[in-house]
Order: C-alpha cells, then structure tokens, then sequence
C-alpha cells in the first residue's frame, strides 16, 4: 500500500503538540523542510532531541514551538552559537539535557533495540553526568569496572530526508550517513522526506542502500530540496552563505520574525520556497555529477 502523503498532510498526522520530535542528519540531509511546515502548523510544546541541533532547532525555538532540547552538540557550524536557543537555555525559558555524541547515539540504540539502558566506557567529560542525572554508572558483571549508561530515547516522531525511496518507505541513502537508521527504529513513527520517489525495482536493483525499510515507515513525502541550507549528496551543495547570514538574522528578535514571515509563513510550501531563493542561489549549490563504480550483484 502507498504510504505517500504530502508533508502537510504528513505534519498534521503525525506530529502532535507536546511530542518528542527527532529530525535525523549528521551535518547531511537535515530535514528543514519538515521543520518549516511544523513551524506552519504552529506546533507547541515540542521536545526536539538531535545530536547536532544545528540551525533546525533553532528556527523551531524561534518560532515558538520547542519547549525542551535533548542534545550532544549546539552550535552553527563552523560559525558559531545557535543564538536563539542558547538565549532561551540561559533564561530558562527552555529545558535541555545534554550527552556526548555517543551517548545520543546509544540512547537511541538502546531505545531502538528495546534495551534498558545502554553501557559505555567512560568518555573524557565527566562534567556531563553532575549535569545530567540520566547519566549513572553501574559495576560491569564480568569485568568489575565501572561502566557509563544511559536511559532509552524514543522519540514520537523521527523525520529523516533521503535521497530516494519507493511509496512503501523503503528508503536510500548515501554520502555520509549518520543516526538516520537508529533514529527510525527508536521511534514510534517516521515520516521520510525524499528528493525522488522512485519505482521498488530501482530500491531492489541495489539494496545495500536501503538504510530504512518499509515495515517502520509511515508517511513518505517527495520534497526535493528538502534539506537546505544543508546538503543533499549528489542533488546540491551546502548553503555556506546561509549559515553565515543566520548568525547576524538571529541576533535580533526583529530580523528572526522577519525572516519567518518571509520564508516560512510567506510560503505555501518547499517548492515555493525554492523558486523564492531564485536561480543564482540555484546555481551556486549545483553539484557535478561523480558517478560510482556499478555493482554486479549476478543473476540467478
């Protein structure tokens, strides 16, 4: 059965005021087409949890939606402080619960396995666990050391954007992969957002990248260009020049408001979005096709 859905549609299905909300995508693939349409819907009282909150996060705050981040790094890359959420973080207005990058990840392990807790070795950043009372040692059975664990996440919803899929869900990905596949399979539903929407014998023509497979997928969404500023491996390169002009936007509750009436209010959607940014912007994030060598998986 198709399981294709327009994201509005997919938003307002699955999202729901006071959620967990996990938007998958290691510096790659950041779903903000899906967080422009939550902002859209007005959204409230969300818990956004991501190891690299990155400027996704800090829109949503912005615009009201986020009460509480869950989080193992904030900043905008290579550029600086995620000003927005770190203000409302030192005015208590927020709630945070910080880990190491690989404690998020083992959270989501765990919650993706159906696991407790999750053991690590102790990380160089003990400071973490006077911070975060989720952060408990244990006594290893077999060894007798002291192990580091965290607690299961389980996010209500993960939004993961991908380069191609099939109506079912059974989703692609290349270039660099970061916590898509476990943020999926910790979560309770998953909404896949898509460059291209493709027929099942190309998904089965290669199916070693298929990090996502249908049976957790609820809502798939064709939504090219989904991941700007960020990147898509292949279809177009990083916005640099807007990570830069959004540390002066944010610096200024005026400008931030302006910027959101204009390019998420003043839009009806991602297409309109993308003809709004115009050709020279178009132009400049268009990447040179590098083919890969091709796979003989055999007949048989």
């Amino acid at each position: 059965m198709s399981k294709v859905h327009t994201l509005s549609e997919a938003i307002q299905k699955y999202v729901h005021d006071g959620d967990v909300i996990y938007a998958a995508g290691f510096t790659h693939m950041i779903p903000f087409a899906a967080a422009h349409e939550i902002i859209r819907q007005k959204k409230k009282n969300l818990t956004v949890a991501r190891a690299t909150p990155d400027l996704i996060y800090d829109m949503l705050t912005a615009a009201g939606c986020v009460k509480k981040v869950i989080f193992s790094y904030m900043g905008n890359p290579g550029v600086g402080s995620l000003r927005i959420m770190r203000d409302a973080i030192e005015k208590g207005e927020m709630e945070w619960e910080e880990y190491s990058h690989f404690g998020m990840i083992s959270r989501l392990q765990a919650g993706a396995t159906g696991l407790p807790f999750m053991p690590m070795n102790q990380t160089g950043a003990p400071s973490l666990e006077k911070a975060n009372p989720n952060i408990k040692r244990i006594t290893d059975p077999y060894t007798g050391a002291e192990v580091i664990v965290v607690p299961p996440l389980n996010p209500d919803v993960a939004i993961v954007h991908v380069q191609r899929c099939d109506r079912h869900g059974n989703s692609q990905i290349w270039g660099i992969v970061g916590e898509q596949k476990e943020a999926a399979f910790a979560s309770k539903h998953v909404i896949i957002t898509a460059e291209e929407i493709v027929e099942e014998d190309i998904i089965r023509s290669d199916p070693n990248r298929t990090v996502i497979p249908s049976i957790i997928v609820d809502a798939v969404c064709y939504v090219p260009f989904a991941a700007h500023p960020s990147y898509t491996q292949g279809y177009y390169d990083r916005d640099n020049p807007f990570y830069l002009a959004w540390d002066e936007i944010s610096q200024s509750n005026e400008k931030i408001q302006n910027w959101l009436a204009e390019w998420v209010f003043g839009v009806k959607d991602r297409d309109e979005y993308w003809e709004k940014l115009g050709e020279e912007t178009h132009n400049r994030l268009k990447v040179n096709p590098r083919m890969s060598s091709p796979i003989d998986y055999g007949d048989y």
